[in-house]
């Protein structure tokens, strides 16, 4: 039976937005969430992946977990890859799956850098990055090492000129796999303390060639990586993450009030899809002063001409505050969207919301992932529908 009284204080959530090239149905969309629960080796998806992005499909727009754009670019166990023709075919099961749900769904393009381990690398080799760089903590290497599931990173190597042009080429080949594979867009991966983020950071980057000192030459990489991807396909279906503060690793910036603003400014005016920007949470060992972070994710807005996505424990009335108050323009849920894969009804008729289960959001199998409960979809249609 339909509730008598959806909740109009979320209506600003189910307004139509267009981002770029396409025009999505809300502005509840969902995060990229590591999952690692591809086939072991290979890194390849299966009709269980399928079926679990399929029943998100009422999100405005999916991102897809995080994606390794080559073999050198994994850093976790059992994550995938769109680098090779297999992983490509096995990603149409996904994207089928979700376009005959009605949804939307971009490809996150990933590259770790340095937060990897030799069991991952080519030939057992060091990860790489901008410069010679031990990230804290461990890595997440499952069954590939004696001593696992985790293991202390190793120590990264600084990346050649040569090498960064070949980085910039697996990111051109990573988009055109990713069209083959059905994607209605992708997402440059470049937050949370990975290899672009370890280029932008400060306290990690110390080259002293044109990708490093000034920030000007530490957004190099970025802006490369941006120009490669819209030369395959249009702007209008690339969108971009950041994360100022926070992230794998432990890398951090001297001063992200200036770094993270001039990215965004360095993104603007290319007619990207949006940008998508995480606040300072504590998940991924980020700052507690939330108040800073949010001040940063303000100046980036303010830099960028597209449409903005906030990202990072915002509740639903939260993400509704900062869409009235024009801080987003849609807001990504990662958490929520796990334990409820349909999110954008729960948060349409004001809940109730499932509470999700931590030890099954890393490895394993059906439990966990497609098996949390949904509400009844054919009596309350979404606001608009």
């Amino acid at each position: 039976m339909a509730r008598d009284n959806q909740t109009t204080h979320n209506a600003a959530l189910f307004n139509p937005i267009t981002a770029g090239d396409i025009t999505f149905s809300n502005r509840v969309w969902m995060a990229p969430l590591t999952r690692s629960r591809s086939t072991a080796g290979d890194n390849e998806q299966t009709p269980l992946h399928a079926l679990y992005y399929a029943q998100r499909a009422g999100a405005g727009l999916i991102v897809s977990e995080a994606t390794q754009i080559s073999q050198q670019g994994q850093g976790y166990a059992w994550t995938p890859g769109i680098h090779s023709d297999a992983q490509v075919e096995s990603w149409k099961l996904v994207t089928d799956a979700v376009h005959n749900a009605g949804g939307r769904i971009f490809c996150q393009l990933w590259h770790v850098g340095a937060v990897s381990h030799p069991v991952f690398q080519p030939g057992g080799g060091a990860p790489v990055s901008s410069s010679a760089w031990t990230p804290e903590g461990e890595a997440f290497v499952g069954d590939r090492h004696p001593d696992g599931p985790t293991v202390p990173h190793e120590q990264a190597r600084a990346l050649t000129r040569d090498e960064i042009h070949a980085v910039i080429e697996d990111y051109r080949h990573a988009a055109r796999q990713a069209m083959k594979a059905g994607f209605d867009g992708v997402e440059l991966h470049a937050a949370n303390g990975y290899l672009i983020d370890q280029f932008m950071r400060s306290g990690v980057n110390a080259r002293d060639d044109e990708f490093g000192g000034s920030l000007e030459n530490r957004l190099r990489l970025l802006g490369m990586a941006i120009d490669a991807l819209t030369e395959e396909l249009p702007a209008g279906r690339v969108g971009v993450r950041l994360t100022p503060i926070g992230g794998a690793g432990g890398s951090h910036d001297e001063k992200p009030e200036e770094t993270y603003p001039a990215a965004a400014k360095l993104l603007s005016g290319r007619g990207l899809a949006y940008l998508h920007v995480v606040r300072a949470t504590d998940h991924g060992g980020a700052d507690d002063n939330q108040s800073r972070g949010d001040a940063i994710l303000k100046a980036m807005r303010e830099n960028f001409d597209g449409v903005f996505v906030a990202n990072g424990n915002l509740s639903p009335e939260d993400a509704v505050r900062w869409i009235e108050d024009d801080r987003a323009d849609a807001v990504a849920f990662g958490r929520d969207f796990i334990a409820n894969p349909d999110l954008p009804r729960r948060i349409a008729l004001d809940g109730p919301y499932n509470e999700p289960d931590y030890d099954t959001f890393y490895g394993g199998e059906a439990h966990g992932y497609v098996d949390y409960s949904s509400l009844d979809a054919v009596h309350d249609p979404l606001p608009g529908g």
